[in-house]
């Protein structure tokens, strides 16, 4: 139980925790005041009013269900009076409610050294593949047969690239996106490998972690391959949004002009408008996406010459289902 304020919470917070604030943004900004215009007595009194009032009200609300047996975790900012006062009155009405030393300032500083040392143990095995080359879904396909799979994009909110953003899906904090990483390693078992997506430095205004990045670059490789016409089935099939509104899609086109010339992206812009959206995605990938992986897979993957090929037969589950196979049988799940 996250006790802290909404806009606290959104900003971090414990994987898997339930936010059951204690004092809403508004209400410790008004007593944070009266601490500093008014007196520190003033303040908590008034404080004490709102937190017990938030108390009764979750009680007879989110947790009036729950058992004998419930053991809340209880945290707030530094393991301070909010949590105190919260787990103090649980633990008298009967519950083994526990308050969490340190607050969040002690997970977070928890994040952030045990990052650097989770990624080391693992073997980690790099789907590597041109853009639209289905990446993503087959560590989808890995996932659900079982394999261990850290989906950077997935916990990042975003694609990967210029057009990564998910509509309605916006991107966690930067601390948020190390916790959920951090969170996912701690369920990894090290005697099995782990299969994650080639990545740069950043995911959409993410940066991913930079021990985890060196790990990354330094392990073996898979690349998926598949045609063209299969490469523009899923690109279409991932940013359907676009093709309901080609004026997003302009708008991204227009950041381009700094790589290519202004014709072009006109051209292109023209073309999302028509709605003639194979050749589009095809200019894209060969002029503008094909390009520009090859020179970052180079510069940091050195294994990637080497890398196991795994064909992708079209764009259909079934053949996600057979390649997941076909790398699982060739990849072990455990390590020596």
């Amino acid at each position: 139980m996250d006790v802290r304020t909404p806009s606290e919470f959104a900003l971090d917070h414990v994987p898997g925790a339930r936010n059951l604030p204690v004092l809403s943004d508004e209400e410790r900004a008004r007593v944070g005041t009266l601490y500093k215009q008014v007196s520190p007595f003033s303040a908590r009194k008034a404080g004490a009013a709102l937190v017990s009032a938030n108390i009764a009200r979750h009680l007879q609300s989110e947790l009036q269900d729950k058992p004998r047996a419930w053991r809340p975790l209880v945290y707030c900012w530094r393991g301070g009076q909010r949590s105190r006062a919260f787990t103090h009155i649980l633990r008298e009405i009967g519950w083994d409610a526990r308050q969490l030393e340190g607050g969040y300032k002690s997970f977070r500083r928890a994040v952030i050294n045990d990052l650097p040392e989770l990624v080391k143990p693992f073997r980690w095995l790099v789907i590597c593949g041109l853009t639209g080359s289905g990446k993503s879904r087959l560590l989808a396909h890995l996932e659900q047969t079982g394999a261990q799979v850290l989906d950077l994009e997935h916990l990042a909110a975003h694609r990967g690239s210029l057009l990564g953003d998910l509509p309605d899906s916006p991107q966690p904090t930067q601390k948020m996106f190390e916790s959920l990483v951090w969170d996912k390693l701690h369920r990894f078992d090290v005697q099995r490998p782990v299969y994650v997506e080639s990545e740069s430095k950043r995911i959409g205004t993410l940066q991913v972690p930079q021990a985890l990045l060196q790990h990354m670059w330094g392990s073996d490789c898979v690349e998926l391959t598949a045609s063209v016409a299969t490469r523009i089935a899923l690109l279409k099939a991932d940013y359907v949004h676009f093709m309901r509104e080609p004026q997003l899609l302009c708008g991204y086109l227009d950041h381009l002009v700094q790589l290519h010339a202004r014709v072009t992206v006109d051209r292109w812009k023209q073309m999302a408008t028509h709605g003639d959206w194979d050749p589009l995605v095809e200019e894209l990938l060969v002029m503008h996406y094909d390009p520009a992986y090859t020179r970052s897979i180079a510069s940091h993957y050195p294994h990637f010459p080497h890398a196991a090929k795994l064909d992708l037969a079209s764009d259909t589950e079934a053949a996600f289902t057979q390649a997941a196979r076909t790398l699982l049988e060739d990849a072990p799940e455990s390590v020596a």
